[in-house]
């Protein structure tokens, strides 16, 4: 017989654990935006300053997408990165997807690719407590995965490798927290994108809304968003400079991917000034430039040249390449072949990344030019 409604008595906010932690979480809300305006790093561009604002809701987003609507038994890859959601280093060439998992169940992944010219699936390990994954368990990307007769990718991951289904496997450890997947396009805007699945093979207890487990996943939200507190705003460092390249280690900082070296640099110029970048990439399935303010978000991609890919990159004669960064329109100029636009900034951070390059990236060359020495 259902409940007597009528007699049922009214809840108590005290009562729920949940109730502590979204008021925790309200709370630290609150005080996101203090960085913006005080300590070392207190943003100079008022651009800068409203894209924060943005900021501080996409990193909810992802944190109550991942931490607290995740299920590891009834798992659900969900964009964690786009146009209308950048944090962490997003950039306008990718997809990210990301779900949270159990170590000890099996999960049987597929793709179709699409267009994508990369795609990867990379595991991460770490405390199950929303702390950003220090350390990748295993990944898998489409050089080393076998494809299916139809073209398309399937993958196990799970502790057990007699649960192997082909070659393309992960092996579960016991710190094993989320699966992001991540697919790069050359012409993100046109192209198919390609179509993630997860699915968990062992079957799910009976389902229960639970205080305590949601107020856990509530608690681990919060750590997430107050680690990407930690990281932002980024202080510039050396400007008009690119550090040299380095490869990605399998001890790493968040959810890096673990077949990609990055080079990591500043831009300061003045209107009249432009930036120029030589470099020459190894053989890779692909690589970008894209420029992001001091929260690793990228400048509005959807209305200007603000990044570049090696499929839309105009190279020289001898594979090498020239991106010129400016405040000034040069993509009509003759002679100035790679425009990447600041979108008038006066500052920002420059982000590459080239995904299973043969070798370490060379050492990128920079120097400051007058707009004016451009122009014939």
């Amino acid at each position: 017989m259902p409940p007597n409604i009528s007699k049922l008595e009214t809840q108590k906010r005290s009562d729920f654990k949940t109730a502590t932690q979204v008021q925790a979480l309200l709370e630290v809300m609150k005080g996101l935006d203090e960085n913006f305006f005080e300590g070392d790093n207190a943003l100079k561009d008022p651009s800068a300053v409203l894209e924060g604002y943005r900021w501080i809701f996409s990193i909810v987003q992802v944190a109550l997408d991942v931490y607290v609507w995740g299920d590891t038994n009834k798992p659900r890859f969900t964009e964690i990165v786009g146009p209308n959601k950048k944090w962490g280093g997003d950039n306008s060439d990718a997809f990210y997807f990301a779900t949270p998992i159990s170590p000890d169940r099996t999960y049987r992944v597929s793709v179709d690719p699409g267009d994508a010219v990369y795609l990867s699936n990379t595991v991460y390990g770490g405390p199950d407590d929303g702390a950003w994954s220090e350390r990748i368990v295993g990944t898998l990307n489409t050089t080393q995965m076998k494809p299916d007769p139809d073209g398309k990718y399937s993958m196990i991951l799970s502790p057990d490798e007699s649960r192997k289904e082909n070659d393309n496997f992960i092996k579960l450890e016991p710190d094993a927290v989320v699966s992001v997947t991540r697919d790069y396009m050359h012409h993100p805007k046109t192209g198919e994108k390609a179509r993630w699945n997860i699915e968990c093979l062992d079957p799910a207890p009976p389902y229960k809304e639970d205080d305590a487990d949601l107020a856990r996943r509530f608690k681990a939200a919060i750590t997430w968003v107050k680690d990407q507190i930690s990281m932002v705003p980024l202080e510039l460092g050396q400007v008009n400079h690119i550090d040299d390249p380095f490869m990605v280690q399998e001890v790493t900082r968040g959810w890096a991917a673990g077949d990609a070296a990055y080079g990591l640099g500043a831009f300061e110029l003045a209107e009249d000034e432009a930036l120029v970048l030589k470099g020459k990439s190894p053989e890779c399935v692909f690589w970008n430039l894209c420029l992001w303010n001091q929260f690793m978000h990228t400048f509005n991609y959807d209305y200007d040249d603000v990044t570049i890919n090696s499929g839309t990159i105009e190279l020289e004669d001898d594979g090498s390449w020239v991106v010129t960064i400016s405040h000034a329109d040069l993509s009509g100029e003759a002679g100035v072949k790679n425009w990447v636009f600041t979108q008038n900034r006066p500052h920002g951070r420059i982000w590459i990344r080239w995904f299973l390059p043969e070798a370490t990236p060379e050492p990128i060359t920079s120097e400051v030019v007058k707009v004016s020495s451009l122009k014939p």
